[in-house]
């Protein structure tokens, strides 16, 4: 079919212009955006660099979701006057910039700019096509509210984001975890074996027989409290049948044998390898910006429960770090063959660190904590990070979307996931949904509030 160049006389662009320069101003660019929606397209950004950056891991992808979430709500907070910036109650951060007084500002576009800046510092080692697609996020959304703003005021906001940005990321970098993925595997890193200690096993998700960033749970967490945590109790090791010990591999064993369709098609769901997926803390955070599209809440508390979310499964992860290689004990990979069954195998790969107690659990303990805060328990929801992701042939199991009656609904069955796919026992999943409880609890007391 052809179309005449009239055509696009009538829609407002000249005849006389190129056809491919017609096209890009005939873009259209609406007059305005949601709130909430340029704080969720910021998280849908986040969330694909955090999938498509090589080298990523759990680890190091939920302190980035930390330090974004926090930027989300340090872009806007001086906007509100019922809140107050974390400087002062987080770990190590004295001083932020702060806007003038008596000037205008556009928080939504303090919030666009200090987030593609602070993106791109974090995850610098990202490619540059990665840091384009970031680029243009920000020029689009720049568009849009420059519609509404004087030149003035976008000059003063602009300056003013790329400043937070630059000092959130000056902070960041005496966390200890700053450009982690460079040392993900340490090879010197050395540990006496002794009975139930974590070895490293034939089936597993990773190439390397060293554990994963093993100094992690030294970082320094978000919230001073999170830092000195009571050390949870373990079950010690007995090899003798009946023991307490035994019988949580005995459980893991059993259910392996009787896995239900839908138990196998809960660990594929909720496994989220980082070489393939957005990671665990991801998929956490595109949950979060479901909820925020589902709920449209106002700007403050959109970019609260991001920032709320972000540092909670930020700490649970440096809090369980801490305790695996406190305990460094192993999975029913080493245990079950050796003790109960030489042939058996889990249903999943064993990730490459000890087991106890469960990142899994741990995180999305704390991020449904977190997520309570502001939305109600019973709220319904249905997860389809993973729809459209072709099959998994080797285990003869689809990818079907997740409904869930209730927010801690989420993280039981990531518990539980993890438990069907043969590589965490009863107690490993129990103290993590506690202890996420407790990390979560910890960033929600903070004064938010003046």
């Amino acid at each position: 079919m052809k179309i005449k160049l009239s055509f696009f006389k009538k829609n407002l662009c000249k005849a006389t212009i190129p056809i491919m320069l017609l096209l890009i101003q005939c873009d259209q660019i609406p007059d305005y955006i949601p709130e909430y929606e340029v704080a969720a397209k910021w998280a849908d950004m986040t969330l694909f660099v955090t999938k498509n950056t090589p080298a990523n891991s759990p680890t190091f992808a939920s302190r980035c979701l930390g330090y974004l979430g926090l930027a989300q709500y340090e872009s806007v907070v001086h906007g509100d006057e019922n809140h107050q910036s974390l400087v002062g109650q987080l770990n190590q951060l004295s001083k932020l910039p702060i806007p003038e007084d008596g000037l205008e500002y556009n928080w939504l576009m303090v919030l666009n700019h200090s987030q593609s800046a602070l993106l791109k510092s974090i995850y610098v080692q990202t490619s540059e096509k990665n840091k384009k697609k970031i680029d243009s996020l920000e020029d689009r959304l720049h568009r849009i509210l420059l519609k509404n703003t004087n030149q003035a005021t976008a000059k003063r906001s602009f300056s003013y984001a790329k400043n937070l940005a630059k000092s959130l990321f000056e902070w960041s970098k005496t966390d200890g975890g700053h450009r982690a993925y460079l040392r993900n595997f340490d090879s010197d890193y050395v540990r006496e074996s002794f009975p139930g200690s974590w070895k490293p096993p034939l089936f597993a998700q990773s190439f390397s027989h060293n554990p994963l960033h093993n100094f992690w749970g030294e970082n320094r967490t978000f919230s001073p409290l999170n830092n000195n945590l009571i050390t949870p109790e373990f079950i010690t090791f007995d090899s003798a049948k009946g023991s307490l010990y035994f019988e949580e591999f005995v459980s893991v064993y059993e259910k392996e044998i009787n896995l239900s369709d839908k138990e196998k098609e809960a660990a594929i769901w909720w496994s989220d390898d980082p070489d393939v997926t957005f990671s665990p803390a991801g998929h956490l955070y595109f949950i979060t910006k479901s909820l925020v599209r589902s709920e449209k809440p106002s700007l403050i508390s959109t970019t609260k429960i991001f920032a709320r979310v972000g540092m909670s499964v930020a700490d649970a992860f440096i809090k369980c770090w801490k305790w695996k290689y406190h305990f460094f004990s192993e999975r029913p990979n080493t245990f079950i063959p050796e003790y109960i069954d030489q042939k058996w195998e889990s249903f999943w790969p064993d990730p490459p660190f000890p087991a106890f107690p469960s990142g899994h659990a741990i995180q999305a303990a704390a991020a449904a904590r977190a997520l309570q805060d502001t939305f109600k328990n019973n709220t319904m929801f249905i997860d389809s990070a993973h729809v459209g992701r072709e099959r998994d042939h080797v285990r003869d199991v689809d990818f079907k979307a997740r409904s869930f009656s209730t927010i801690w609904d989420i993280a039981q069955e990531t518990a539980d996931s993890r438990f069907y796919g043969g590589i965490h026992t009863p107690q490993d999943n129990k103290v993590g949904l506690e202890q996420g409880v407790i990390i979560a609890e910890n960033i929600l007391n903070l004064k938010w509030k003046k």
